[in-house]
């Protein structure tokens, strides 16, 4: 797996910190600083996610497609899922995260939460390998609503 993030600038004035990232499967990815008026031409234009909103979403699309083909593996008749991620950061540099909840909404015919809890578990536990990487400063939960399509 590769990438390349490339340093944007602000309309080439080389100011602002927006970056893309090229990914090793073709596709690309803005990212951008939040707008800092303590030092001004050091912060971002608020123009795309920050890079660790981008590690957050990640995450959230790791464990969200375990989940899903576990159920779906499991001859559930799932329909929909979505999780919500919140988070804390460290105050001081390196600001890493402290905590994340994700909270699971899945959707589907007689889906049972025992399935939809087994699942986040062994997404959690075993195969996000962001989650689990994330784990390493952050305290982790979960939890889920299953809704009836």
């Amino acid at each position: 797996m590769e990438c390349t993030v490339s340093w944007t600038g602000n309309a080439g004035t080389r100011s602002g910190m927006g970056f893309v990232a090229e990914t090793g499967s073709g596709h690309v990815l803005a990212m951008d600083g939040a707008p800092d008026a303590e030092r001004p031409g050091n912060g971002g234009q608020n123009l795309a996610p920050r890079p660790m909103e981008t590690v957050l979403a990640g995450t959230g699309g790791c464990t969200a497609y375990d989940v899903v083909l576990i159920l779906k593996r499991g001859r559930h008749d799932v329909r929909g899922c979505s999780v919500r991620l919140t988070s804390e950061r460290a105050p001081a540099d390196p600001k890493v995260f402290t905590k994340i909840h994700m909270h699971f909404t899945v959707t589907g015919k007689d889906v049972p939460t025992s399935a939809v809890a087994r699942a986040v578990a062994m997404s959690h536990e075993k195969y996000c390998s962001a989650t689990i990487m994330l784990e390493k400063t952050a305290e982790i939960t979960t939890s889920f609503e299953v809704l009836d399509a």
